[in-house]
């Protein structure tokens, strides 16, 4: 500075006859090379002084002023000068005067117009601004609805070149969320909604530039520049003008916004409220529902969709809307009418008869001041089903009141259960009140016996959520029910205990018949293990599943080694096909059945069982099990074959005689053919022929005394323990075999007429031959006692259906009616005392049946008639 105050002294001066001007503005004394000499006045203090050596004036303004100043200071004058000098605080000073003379020197006299230019470049720019405001306004309002975002997003760029911005990005808000609509450069790094959606909501609703934002949203906008113009309605913020990279707060930024989010939200909100009115319109055609109002002098008007879907003209009276409805409606319509015109709110539901029944309509409205407004809304399905719930609800509490289920609710409270709640069965069932104390707290009603599976029972309950057992409860006269208790827990949001839903029901008669039929199990169980009698259970394969001890014991091993054992290991293979067949016969309607069976134990004699079945079928009908009853029949088997044999015995004692005469027939043919044949050779005649004719006449009367002596033997020894196949007519033969001889010499005929067919019967040929024994026997004995001259026996064989019929007739005046029912019984005989035993009849009937056929008489012609029907076998 002392410098050039020293400079400015050794300038020449202008001569003190000049008249000195008052300091004011800015002077600056200039030489006629454009030296600055001095400067005087008050906004000297403003320039920025240049550096030393440099005092030309066009060191102090600025580059574009040196236009302005081209020339020497001789050329300045008479024009106005406009110079920007450079300020000290780096903000141009914007100056305009005049340049004088002064003597020697020259003083530029200039005056401070930055005000004067600021404003007229504000002015310009405002104009510009509404201008700019006005297009915007005038585009967004006239373009199409389809076009409005592409419409925005233009002036959007617009606005980004008048600010010189990076981007611009619009946000608006929309039910409590920030969407973007539009933005001037789809390029620009903007985050998405969802990111920018926190920092919005809680924004202040203020223009913000980036020295006010956080961090961490300019980090969201790609960093730099970034501020942030809201659009108020009211006090709250409708949209968000976010602009990035530009000034930091754009001049007339808010009133842009303005011009470009009134119109814009405008339509936005025209369009939503057309959406919302068409919805409506549709929610209403769908429901069913419409407005109406009434005025206090008028007719009712109803909207014309309700109107067109009622059938009703848009205006009707009061005495056509009354007509409409349902007779019983229509009183409580004018009521409700009265009182709404009072200026209560109304709301009623009304039937509305159609073609398909009736429609129910929920009236509802009120007074708005000369008139009433309202809706009517189709109310016909909630309708239909309030009566179907309230129908299935009714239906449920007779059911649960008629029911022996108690169904109750109990509140948690701390870990502990209050009773809060019982179904009206409780007093039928146990005679409670629901205010009773036993009601309240029930586990004082519970049987001693039981209190801790009652403690148990609240414990697992709240520990797992549910729980089932079975305790007594004390009635109100003192008896107690056996109650089956089953709950479940339920639990709030969070998990905590809320409430219990429980049932109870009596199983007192359940609980009781458990134990009955327990007790009866254990006594059917110790019956069946005790019973002498054989008892088991076994599949159809013949395994065992079961078996008692008595069976066990018969079988040498224990009651558990015996499941699994098969029958047929005792049985041979006849006895197992008949033993399947038997069971392969049983059905559902017929499941039981009985038979002898023979076993074959090893180390001992066959066993003989009366064994009884019953089946055990499935739905299908599929036979699952047998169960069985045995008993050990083997000593009366062989009781009954001693009697046999001894029948069989005593018949051949009885056929002595006649035996001795057959074999002495023979032998007194052999003897006279030996001695005829001695005598020849002693007088030595004998020729060959003769002595072989002879020797042929011995050998067959020594056959005939064989067969005779066979057939004694066979017939004599017991008869074979299987049944066999045989034809029926061999035991004829062999019974004709022993006695023919014997009745011809007695004066009897026997007659037998040979069948042309041989049928086939299962079971024993020697016992058959018994039989006909018998038969022909008692005939000859009964020919014998009446004496008749033309005694005769017939014996014949005729075939049925599944049946061979043997008949044995006689012509010895038949047998007394008073005694045919008494003729088969053991011991019963009419030959007199000391012949016969009496029970050749009644052993013959026996076998015939153990053959599985019968055996019957009856008074045929002039003699009695025996039939022998057996069941045919036929040969697979």
């Amino acid at each position: 500075m002392s410098g050039l105050f020293d400079r400015w002294r050794a300038a020449p001066l202008p001569s003190a006859e000049a008249e000195q001007p008052a300091a004011m503005g800015l002077q600056v004394w200039l030489d006629d090379q454009a030296r600055v000499l001095r400067l005087a006045g008050p906004l000297r203090t403003l320039l920025a002084l240049p550096a030393p050596g440099q005092r030309r004036l066009h060191d102090y303004v600025q580059r574009h002023s040196w236009v302005v100043l081209e020339g020497d200071p001789a050329d300045w004058q008479g024009q106005p000068l406009d110079l920007d000098f450079q300020g000290v605080l780096g903000h141009p000073l914007h100056t305009r005067g005049w340049l004088l003379r002064q003597g020697e020197a020259w003083m530029l006299q200039l005056f401070d117009v930055g005000d004067l230019l600021h404003e007229r470049a504000s002015n310009g720019q405002q104009q510009a601004e509404q201008v700019l405001a006005t297009q915007m306004s005038r585009a967004l309002r006239e373009c199409g609805e389809a076009h409005l975002c592409e419409a925005v997003s233009e002036q959007l760029q617009g606005l980004a070149r008048h600010w010189q911005a990076a981007s611009l990005r619009l946000m608006v808000e929309e039910d409590g969320h920030w969407h973007s609509y539009a933005s001037s450069d789809e390029q620009w790094p903007w985050p998405d909604d969802a990111r920018l959606q926190p920092w919005l909501s809680q924004l202040p609703p203020q223009a913000l530039s980036d020295t006010q934002l956080p961090a961490e949203l300019l980090a969201l906008c790609a960093g730099g520049t970034l501020s942030l113009v809201p659009y108020r309605q009211a006090s709250d913020v409708q949209a968000w003008l976010l602009c990035a990279g530009g000034a930091t707060t754009p001049h007339g930024a808010q009133g842009l916004v303005e011009a470009l989010g009134q119109p814009l939200l405008s339509r936005l909100h025209h369009a939503r409220s057309l959406h919302q009115a068409r919805h409506l319109d549709e929610l209403q055609a769908q429901l069913g529902a419409g407005w109406w109002e009434w005025p206090l002098e008028g007719d009712l008007q109803l909207d014309p969709a309700l109107a067109a879907s009622l059938g009703l003209p848009r205006q009707i009276s009061l005495e056509q809307w009354l007509a409409r409805l349902h007779p019983a409606d229509r009183e409580p319509l004018q009521l409700a009418l009265e009182q709404a015109w009072a200026g209560r709110e109304l709301s009623l539901a009304l039937r509305v008869p159609d073609a398909d029944g009736q429609r129910w309509l929920h009236w509802a409205g009120q007074l708005q001041g000369r008139r009433l407004r309202g809706f009517l809304l189709d109310i016909s399905a909630l309708k239909a089903q309030e009566q179907q719930t309230g129908a299935a609800r009714a239906r449920l509490e007779n059911l649960i009141a008629s029911s022996p289920a108690v169904i109750y609710v109990q509140r948690c409270v701390d870990g502990a259960l209050h009773s809060e709640f019982f179904s009206a069965s409780l007093t039928p069932l146990l005679g409670w009140t629901s205010d009773s104390e036993q009601a309240r707290q029930p586990g004082l009603a519970v049987h001693p016996d039981d209190q801790p599976l009652w403690l148990e029972r609240t414990r697992s309950l709240l520990r797992e959520g549910q729980v089932r057992c079975r305790l007594r409860l004390r009635d109100s006269r003192g008896g107690y029910h056996w109650i089956l208790d089953e709950a479940r827990l339920l639990r709030d949001d969070l998990g905590q205990p809320l409430e219990v839903v429980g049932l109870w029901l009596d199983v007192s008669e359940a609980t009781e018949a458990a134990e009955r039929v327990r007790q009866s199990e254990e006594r059917y169980r110790v019956l069946v293990e005790d019973s002498p009698a054989m008892i088991c259970r076994y599949r159809p394969d013949l395994s065992l599943v079961f078996g008692n001890r008595p069976l066990a014991d018969y079988l040498h091993c224990t009651p558990q080694q015996l499941v699994g054992m098969n029958l047929d290991q005792w049985l041979s293979p006849g006895q197992r096909e008949a033993f399947v067949q038997r069971l392969q016969a049983l059905t559902p309607e017929q499941p039981m059945s009985s038979a002898e069976i023979c076993l074959q134990l090893p180390g001992r004699e066959h066993a003989w069982w009366i064994w009884a079945d019953r089946g055990l079928f499935d739905a299908q009908g599929r036979l699952l099990e047998i169960q069985a009853v045995g008993r050990d029949n083997t000593e009366v088997r062989r009781s009954q074959q001693q009697l046999l044999q001894g029948a069989k015995m005593a018949t051949l004692g009885e056929l002595a005689t006649g035996l001795m005469h057959e074999l002495n027939q023979p032998l007194n043919v052999m003897r006279m053919a030996t001695v005829n044949a001695m005598k020849r050779l002693e007088n030595g005649t004998a020729e060959p022929t003769y002595l072989l004719e002879k020797l042929q006449r011995i050998e067959a009367q020594v056959e005939r005394a064989a067969r005779l002596v066979e057939h004694m033997r066979v017939f004599g020894r017991r008869s074979e323990v299987e049944r066999a196949a045989f034809p029926a007519w061999a035991a004829v033969v062999g019974a004709v075999a022993l006695l023919d001889e014997g009745l011809r010499g007695k004066g009897v005929t026997l007659q037998v007429e040979a069948p042309r067919q041989l049928a086939q019967v299962l079971g024993h040929q020697d016992q058959l031959e018994q039989v006909l024994i018998n038969l022909l026997v008692n005939a000859r004995d009964a020919l014998l006692q009446q004496a008749r001259p033309a005694a005769r026996i017939c014996v014949h064989q005729s075939l049925a259906p599944g049946q061979v019929m043997l008949w044995v007739e006689d012509n010895g005046g038949g047998i007394d009616p008073l005694l045919l029912e008494r003729i088969f019984e053991p011991f019963f005989t009419t030959k007199p005392a000391g012949v016969g035993t009496g029970l050749g009849l009644s052993v013959s009937h026996g076998i015939v049946v153990a053959m599985g056929g019968s055996l019957w008489v009856e008074n045929r012609g002039d003699g009695a008639c025996f039939c022998i029907s057996l069941p045919a076998h036929m040969i697979n």
